[in-house]
């Protein structure tokens, strides 16, 4: 009944302004009337609605965290991109980790087509404080600290002077960029700083809440979400959590430092094992798993392309074609080892960074093949490695005879030559090979030369 009351009064208010009481807009619509379909309005309110896209940056900071960061910032600028009112709030607790990764998570804040809120839960320290500082708005959580950002290297040695002077600039660029005081945010690097009534020389720049409030070096103190969000207008905003794919947080996992000079060391370790014992097995198995892992985290990290993994492919075919092809080692064997390492350079951010790693695994590698040489060639478990049979006379072993009195001897050949067979020179049987011609068998043969004990041929003249 009231569906029908409604179509009634609105196919009157059409006859109405068909007979011009009402005006007409420009695409003939009656201004003022305005017709409900279901669903428009509440699709509008939607779209209208503002959304926040809540990071968090916890853990370990690493190139891995970099790719998952650009990527929820794209997500983001897309949705604002339809007209929507959106916000980027990173929530930040970690002790630190990569410097270069923490420049270009800093790099893309400071870059985003949306305003970026930074929140400290607990703490900002060291690499998560350089992040913290790209935010447009800072707030922190009561009890929590940001600072202690002194530079150190993997097994947390300090660094050069240089390094401390470019993390320094970092820190300061980055706070001037958001209107903040440069000098503490480089006091927060450089312990040589003295900032009177802030710190002493001698220390580094770590900062309480309260205290970072008090020196207007963030703009609000929260004890939650929620009321962040308050404070910038954002309270009835939807938050839209973004969380690492199955595939990131692999990535992650898989190019912390650690991991990575523990899977190159094992990589490496697994196929020399595999150079010392015949066949292949398990060891070659683990280390090529571990080589792919290594380069496979390294590749949905964006820190090596294809052109990177292909090299290594190419460097290992190199190797073993010089250990298990060519005799001796020569060209390709010096070809390979350039090829891997130069991939595992390139796979790197930095060149200490990847000269430390492939030192890790270089010296562990080395460390594994001088104690098994050393200690395992006591025990029965070398015997099933290398093989310990020696032919000496004494047992019974001869040398095979000296066969350079055939050269320039004709020949037939008893066997097809291809490039190997059998030949009758002066009665006895030889086992030969051509200088890589196809020789028929009962063709006339002649003895080129004689190498130890390999017998080279080639058709007789006149055959």
């Amino acid at each position: 009944m009231i569906r029908k009351v409604r179509a009634m009064l609105v196919a009157l208010l059409l006859l109405l302004a068909a007979g011009g009481g009402l005006a007409r807009g420009s695409a003939g619509i009656p201004v003022g009337l305005q017709v409900a379909v279901p669903g428009t309005a509440f699709a509008a309110q939607k779209m209208a609605e503002p959304r926040v896209y809540v990071i968090p940056i916890s853990g370990t900071i690493e190139p891995g965290l970099a790719s998952f960061v650009k990527r929820a910032l794209r997500t983001a600028e897309k949705d604002a991109s339809g007209g929507r009112k959106v916000a980027v709030l990173i929530e930040v607790g970690t002790f630190g980790g990569r410097v270069d990764a923490a420049v270009e998570i800093k790099d893309a804040l400071l870059g985003s087509k949306v305003p970026v809120i930074s929140f400290v839960k607990e703490r900002a320290w060291s690499a998560g404080a350089l992040i913290t500082l790209a935010g447009e708005h800072i707030v922190m959580a009561p009890g929590s600290s940001i600072g202690a950002a002194e530079v150190r290297t993997e097994d947390g040695k300090p660094v050069d002077e240089k390094y401390i002077s470019a993390f320094r600039t970092e820190f300061a660029a980055t706070a001037e960029s958001r209107g903040r005081n440069p000098q503490i945010a480089a006091a927060m690097v450089d312990k040589d700083i003295e900032i009177p009534g802030v710190v002493q020389s001698g220390k580094l720049l770590t900062l309480t809440a309260t205290r970072a409030k008090e020196l207007n070096f963030i703009d609000q103190v929260a004890a939650s979400r929620g009321e962040v969000l308050r404070l910038y207008g954002f309270e009835n905003a939807s938050a839209v959590e973004i969380s690492m794919s199955p595939a990131e947080r692999l990535a992650r996992f898989l190019t912390d430092p650690a991991v990575s000079s523990i899977l190159l060391a094992v990589g490496f370790i697994g196929l020399l094992i595999e150079v010392l014992v015949a066949g292949w097995g398990l060891p070659g198995t683990i280390g090529l798993i571990a080589l792919g892992l290594f380069f496979g985290g390294r590749l949905i990290a964006g820190l090596a392309g294809l052109e990177v993994i292909l090299l290594f492919l190419l460097g290992l075919a190199l190797l073993l074609l010089e250990i298990f092809v060519i005799p001796g080692f020569g060209v390709a064997g010096l070809a390979g080892i350039i090829a891997v390492v130069a991939s595992i350079y390139m796979s790197f951010s930095s060149s200490t960074e990847a000269l430390l790693a492939i030192l890790v695994a270089l010296v562990s590698t080395g460390a594994v093949g001088f104690f098994a040489f050393k200690y395992l060639k006591r025990t029965s478990a070398w015997d099933r490695l290398i093989l310990n049979t020696r032919q000496e006379r004494e047992l019974g072993y001869v040398a095979p005879l000296e066969q350079s009195d055939v050269v320039g001897k004709v020949g037939k050949a008893l066997t097809i030559l291809r490039p190997a067979g059998t030949v009758e020179i002066d009665g006895r049987r030889l086992d030969v090979v051509t200088e890589g011609e196809f020789i028929p068998s009962d063709s006339r043969v002649q003895v080129v030369k004689v190498e130890g004990t390999r017998v080279v041929v080639r058709r007789a003249e006149g055959a």
